[in-house]
């Protein structure tokens, strides 16, 4: 009958135990792919803000966010790269009703979170608009063209996301360099309480 041991149990009591834990090969695995995704989070930035620039006008792209968190970021995006953010509630047939008041005729579609922009996602589809997202591990994809892998339930995460997401865009118009920092704050990007505007 052969004894299964667990690994911690298996130490014979003579060797000593190291005082420092080495970095064993998962935890270097774990981080190798965390750098992987950060950088491949900021190569779909690139490929988004690519289609962005493709636009000619820049209206004619528009942002939505159902999450509170979120509104400060779209409107400080559209503010710096002249995009239109629909901030308040996204009423439906906004896409796709011509007789309705806020009838827009985007030709591109950015999303905060696909899970929560449910309503604008299906619309888009219905007129075959483009869309970028946002996705964090729990987004469906359904009807998204370029999914930016990232956390997209955080404060700072979303609004560094765009943040970079606009200054990318800017870069690829030639409107900032690359040489140079961006004199923008990633922080105005942030969702703050309204307590702490005073």
């Amino acid at each position: 009958m052969s004894r299964r041991c667990l690994p911690a149990a298996c130490t014979s009591a003579a060797a000593p135990r190291p005082t420092t834990c080495p970095l064993t090969s998962s935890s270097a695995a774990m981080m190798v792919s965390m750098s992987s995704n950060i950088g491949m989070t900021y190569e779909k930035i690139k490929l988004a803000a690519r289609m962005i620039v493709a636009i000619e006008n820049p209206a004619d792209v528009c942002i939505v966010s159902a999450r509170t968190y979120g509104q400060r970021a779209i409107m400080k995006f559209a503010q710096y790269t002249g995009a239109n953010a629909l901030t308040t509630r996204f009423t439906p047939g906004t896409f796709t009703n011509q007789i309705q008041k806020k009838f827009v005729e985007p030709r591109l579609l950015i999303l905060t979170d696909p899970l929560s922009d449910n309503q604008p996602i299906r619309e888009s589809s219905y007129v075959n608009i483009p869309t970028i997202a946002f996705c964090d591990t729990d987004s469906p994809l359904r009807f998204v063209d370029c999914a930016i892998p990232a956390n997209n339930k955080s404060i700072k995460s979303i609004g560094l996301l765009y943040w970079m997401l606009a200054r990318e865009v800017l870069r690829q118009r030639g409107a900032i360099s690359r040489a140079e920092e961006w004199e923008v704050m990633p922080d105005l990007f942030f969702y703050r309480e309204p307590e702490e505007k005073k």
